[in-house]
């Protein structure tokens, strides 16, 4: 039972459109505007850092909460099916017509749950790397891959493993926007 419970109270954070309302707030529609994904990213390129970092940090927090809820709830597998659940909601959202985003912030919020010290570090790598020629984009990609490395030094092998199918959440979702992508391009181009 406390898996589902977790698990709805995971997907019903995951849902909540942060990054959509942060730019409507700005005047600025995210499924209209940049790559349309509905997003933190795309919420910093279409409003700046200093409009933007809400949505950042709004969308971390609907995995750490879930987290936090799963380990409440029961143990670290009920907190990984929480931030699993977050994940599905901010892809798919129940209030936002099942169009979201890919996920990224809300499994950086969760990993800060499920392997905190691994988490930390990561964050810490962001930090160092973000003043540097990369930028923000450069720290959030090391500070993303290098998380299960990290992990493989301070937790179990089977959370890791567990952390590889969370991240699989998020390559599905970053393929299923190419393809999208790719589709509208072919829909688009003239025949003859």
């Amino acid at each position: 039972m406390e898996y589902v419970v977790a698990c709805i109270v995971g997907y019903l954070l995951g849902s909540v459109p942060v990054s959509v309302l942060v730019a409507r707030g700005h005047g600025v529609d995210l499924y209209a505007t940049g790559d349309a994904n509905p997003g933190a990213w795309n919420a910093l390129e279409q409003l700046g850092w200093a409009r933007a970092w809400p949505a950042f940090i709004g969308d971390g927090l609907k995995g750490l909460l879930a987290g936090i809820a799963g380990l409440v709830a029961g143990d670290v597998w009920v907190a990984y099916a929480a931030v699993a659940a977050a994940m599905i909601g901010h892809a798919f959202p129940a209030f936002a017509r099942l169009r979201g985003g890919k996920s990224v912030m809300t499994f950086v919020g969760g990993a800060l749950v499920l392997a905190p010290l691994a988490g930390a570090i990561a964050l810490a790598l962001l930090a160092v790397l973000t003043p540097t020629r990369g930028g923000f984009a450069l720290g959030a990609r090391v500070g993303v891959f290098a998380f299960p490395l990290l992990q493989l030094a301070t937790s179990p092998v089977e959370h890791v493993a567990a952390t590889g199918g969370l991240m699989c959440l998020i390559g599905a979702r970053f393929l299923a926007s190419r393809s999208g992508r790719a589709t509208s391009a072919t829909d688009e181009a003239p025949t003859t």
